[in-house]
């Protein structure tokens, strides 16, 4: 007897909590192991945010709400998307649910037919594959090589589409690559998607407040009104504000795929938790001292990362412009064989014996997309991050 449907046969687990919970294992043998297979920031919650949700739950806001969310986190995500990103959208525009991941879920879930297709220009987050299949839809990955600074261009873009595409996807920041797109750029894609009206876009804009190197943060909304009508932005509270466990994330999309997502949470999971709901009208209308001072946190450990990484002979990394991420190149060591003889025949080989020899988790590039790179989560102290360096150059100075 089978109690899996057939149609989870293509889907994988999550690779970045493969690696979290094979770090987990070791060190329940009592290995030391750095795990630096997650993303989330290691900074606790903002003291206003928890205060404004025990409050709430005090004041007996601990019942259901709407499935969209409350009128209150709704006109305070409004509020936000006019306030830092120039957007104008109502509240009947915008939907709140457990996270980014059930935003996205729940939007696709909306909207694809069997076999309408999702382009992802790679490297991708690990999960928007497996999300597309899992909802009977087939993902289009577009490779963007480091030579294009991990960024789709227009041409490849033009060349992906076809009569049965449904969706782009675009994360900027990105995960795993930390790419960011200016004005112009996102113009550009934007006049190939005017050819093409049957394409809707999802914009994953939930690093947003993590850019380095002075860069300004541009909404894919901001950059293309034009393309509105078939725009759905993606955000959250669980990067900027150190929220991960709060599981909330909003988009702003037309009503009527707004509609059809609320739909669907009400019949899944009703609606977000209202604590959290209360929490995240604090974040985002309340002090925003401390956003900027994680990504100064955060821009720290990245330099410390590019300067460590590239002093280690056989690894290449690119400064990532945002997100709390290194995409590190791991090409020179493929084909190599480690101390015991075992031969890296990929970026996965190379992640199993960074975990095992090395003792740091971090997740293999095949999983986002694009190899050979292995990514490492950078949201981690100066102290833990020198360590894994030190450790990831002891391992490579190792291979023969």
């Amino acid at each position: 007897m089978s109690y899996v449907a057939s149609r989870l046969s293509a889907v994988k687990p999550s690779a970045s909590m493969a690696a979290s919970q094979a770090a987990k294992a070791l060190r329940a043998k009592g290995v030391d192991v750095i795990d630096l297979g997650l993303g989330e920031p290691d900074f606790p919650t903002p003291l206003h945010i928890i205060d404004a949700a025990h409050f709430a739950a005090k004041a007996g806001q601990t019942l259901y709400t709407a499935a969209a969310g409350t009128a209150e986190v709704r006109e305070a995500v409004a509020g936000k998307f006019r306030r830092e990103n120039g957007l104008d959208y109502t509240p009947d525009d915008i939907v709140v649910a457990n996270g980014a991941k059930q935003i996205i879920f729940n939007a696709l879930m909306a909207t694809l037919e069997t076999g309408d297709e999702a382009i992802l220009p790679a490297p991708y987050f690990v999960s928007y594959p497996e999300m597309v299949k899992l909802l009977g839809g087939t993902p289009v990955v577009v490779e963007c090589p480091e030579t294009t600074g991990f960024r789709l261009t227009p041409a490849l873009l033009e060349k992906a589409i076809t009569p049965r595409t449904k969706w782009l996807f675009l994360n900027m920041p990105g995960n795993p690559s930390g790419a960011v797109y200016s004005q112009s750029d996102l113009k550009a894609l934007g006049a190939v998607l005017a050819k093409h009206p049957q394409v809707l876009v999802l914009s994953d804009e939930i690093y947003e407040h993590i850019l380095f190197d002075g860069r300004e943060f541009v909404s894919f909304g901001k950059a293309c009104p034009e393309l509105k009508d078939r725009t759905l932005i993606v955000n959250g509270v669980s990067k900027s504000y150190a929220m991960t466990g709060w599981r909330v994330g909003y988009a702003a999309g037309p009503a009527p795929l707004v509609k059809a997502m609320s739909t669907i949470q009400s019949q899944s999971c009703t609606s977000v938790c209202s604590i959290a709901q209360a929490a995240t009208v604090a974040a985002l209308n309340g002090p925003q001292d401390e956003v900027a001072r994680f990504r100064q946190a955060f821009e720290a450990r990245r330099n410390l990362v590019v300067d460590g990484i590239r002093k280690i002979n056989g690894l290449t990394l690119s400064p990532p412009e945002g997100a709390f991420y290194a995409y590190i190149g791991c090409a020179s060591l493929i084909g190599r064989k480690t101390p015991k003889g075992v031969v890296l025949e990929d970026d996965a080989a190379v992640a199993n014996y960074l975990l095992n020899e090395g003792r740091v988790a971090s997740v293999p590039g095949v999983a986002y997309g694009l190899s050979p790179y292995f990514r490492i989560s950078t949201a981690t102290s100066e102290e833990v991050l020198t360590e894994a360096i030190s450790r990831i150059n002891a391992a490579v100075a190792q291979v023969e």
